[in-house]
């Protein structure tokens, strides 16, 4: 086990290694002073060495206070409650935001990269490589969840007690959340995977989180007495799960079929298997044909081609927006508490829907098709690098993302509105305006973003892979942002003001970044 556990560690720091020495190659600032053959010179080397093993600690509290902070203590903040109930609500959203952990972050059943590497390519034993690192990434989480909820959630509130009893829950159900696939597979020989499973686990996702933050809204969680023996009981079936994972003996076969789904296994993928429901959504059928003329032959060829891939997204959005609508028109007829709470939060709040915006915003998921459908092929040819030619189609493009984003937003615009006259109403009416107008510029806006960072920061190679650091630290401080600004505070009409002159000046200098830099960015990368 400690060979096994040393090997792992050297293996997963090989790999980060490589991949931070890539990615200062990627940062614009850096490319001049990294040279091309940074692998071969030994203070890069150690330099990234030392950020490795940095990386590594951080991995074990930085994750999780964000999770403590962000997705805990900053939701439970909003709400102006006593002590007790402060605690109450604490536990609640404990309780609910663990099962989803448990379910979207097992890591037993993780295809990854270094495991596939060691088992596949190294011939490691399949067993004793899964149980180390599974051991040892739970006890990550054990410490430092455990850090975190002392540090933050003790001094909100919690009792010691409470604050020792969440990380051990959270270890119980990711525990018992495995055995329970490993079970399934002694059974019927279905091995479960975090990529293949993606869809049903979305769903059980976006349900825990309408009960952790929907449900106090309304003025309901879960009683203390109801949370903490829940907890209890989750913590000690952890036990007998534990037991059953040690004992399971099918480990060898499992992990062959689970590493099918790896990124590596598959010389041409798009984040593992998303690029085979890419193919499988794209029409064949023959007689779709066009009658307009250059790019704009070009596109309509494209979106009829992808039309179910394309809004199935949008539509899904649609019908989950009408339900929580129908939810709240429902909730406000029997709780007149939550009918005034809806009507204050939706012209106070404003700011926070940028957040919810981007959560739906189906930008990425776009630029992925074109990449792997269309421009995979293009760019090899130099007509389709030429300033105006890029330009004209980043405005054919955008219009056609628009439309994708803009149904959900127009669609949750109306909701709003309509719950915004049936809670009360406003005495302006010019409220019902600027809050329908200001969804859909968000919409509009990050519709811009997305397709803006396609083209300047291309982040994929000719296998589909991205590669490129800079694109995800674009993404991740776009996420950042929108998350902040939920600490706005403006008036809802001077908010949609500022938000639309924005979105008109962003649009402008996306289109002039695009025309002068995207004919040297707009590549596949190597």
């Amino acid at each position: 086990m400690r060979k096994t556990l040393r090997l792992s560690f050297s293996l997963r720091n090989t790999y980060r290694v490589n991949s931070i020495l890539y990615a200062l190659r990627q940062v614009p600032l850096l490319r001049r002073l990294v040279p091309a053959d940074v692998y071969r010179h030994r203070e890069f080397k150690l330099l990234a060495n030392v950020l490795s093993v940095v990386w590594e600690i951080l991995s074990v509290f930085v994750g999780k206070a964000l999770y403590v902070v962000l997705m805990v203590m900053v939701p439970a903040s909003l709400l102006d409650l006593s002590a007790h109930a402060r605690a109450q609500l604490l536990l609640h959203l404990f309780l609910l935001l663990s099962l989803i952990g448990a379910t979207t972050d097992t890591y037993l059943f993780d295809p990854s990269k270094d495991k596939y590497y060691a088992v596949v390519l190294l011939g490691m034993d399949a067993r004793e490589h899964t149980l180390v690192n599974y051991l040892y990434a739970l006890a990550k989480a054990l410490v430092g969840l455990t850090l975190c909820t002392l540090v933050f959630a003790l001094p909100a509130g919690l009792s010691l007690g409470q604050c020792l009893l969440v990380p051990l829950y959270v270890v119980g159900v990711k525990m018992v959340y495995s055995a329970r696939w490993l079970w399934d597979y002694e059974k019927g020989g279905r091995v479960h995977s975090e990529m293949r499973d993606a869809a049903s686990l979305w769903v059980v996702m976006f349900l825990l989180l309408g009960a952790a933050y929907a449900l106090p809204l309304m003025g309901l969680m879960i009683p203390v007495t109801v949370a903490v023996p829940c907890m209890v009981a989750g913590a000690l079936l952890g036990i007998p799960a534990l037991w059953k994972i040690l004992t399971f003996a099918h480990y060898p076969t499992m992990c062959k079929e689970l590493l099918q789904d790896a990124v590596v296994t598959h010389p041409v993928t798009l984040q593992g298997v998303r690029l085979d429901a890419i193919r499988k959504s794209i029409s064949v059928d023959t007689g779709i044909t066009s009658q307009r003329k250059g790019l704009e032959y070009l596109n309509e060829l494209f979106i009829k081609r992808h039309q179910g891939l394309l809004w199935r997204s949008a539509r899904r959005i649609v019908v989950a927006a009408l339900i929580v609508f129908v939810g709240c028109v429902v909730a406000m007829r029997q709780l007149p508490s939550f009918r005034l709470s809806v009507n204050d939060s939706l012209m106070s709040y404003l700011p926070h829907m940028v957040l919810v915006m981007y959560a739906i915003n189906r930008g990425s998921g776009f630029t992925q098709t074109l990449f792997v459908n269309c421009d995979r092929s293009l760019l090899t040819y130099p007509f389709y690098k030429q300033p105006g030619s890029i330009l004209r189609l980043f405005w054919i493009r955008l219009r056609e993302i628009v439309k994708v984003n803009l149904l959900p937003a127009a669609v949750i615009g109306v909701a709003l509105t309509s719950l915004l006259y049936l809670s009360g109403g406003t005495d302006a009416p010019v409220d019902y305006v600027v809050l329908f107008v200001s969804v859909t510029v968000m919409s509009v806006f990050l519709s811009v973003h997305y397709l803006t960072l396609y083209y300047l920061l291309q982040p994929y190679n000719a296998g589909t892979e991205m590669r490129s650091g800079t694109y995800r630290v674009m993404t991740a401080v776009t996420y950042a942002v929108c998350y902040l600004m939920m600490w706005v505070r403006l008036p809802a009409l001077v908010f949609g003001a500022a938000l639309i002159a924005f979105c008109v000046c962003y649009c402008i200098v996306a289109s002039v970044l695009v025309y002068r830099l995207a004919p040297k960015t707009f590549r596949i990368r190597p």
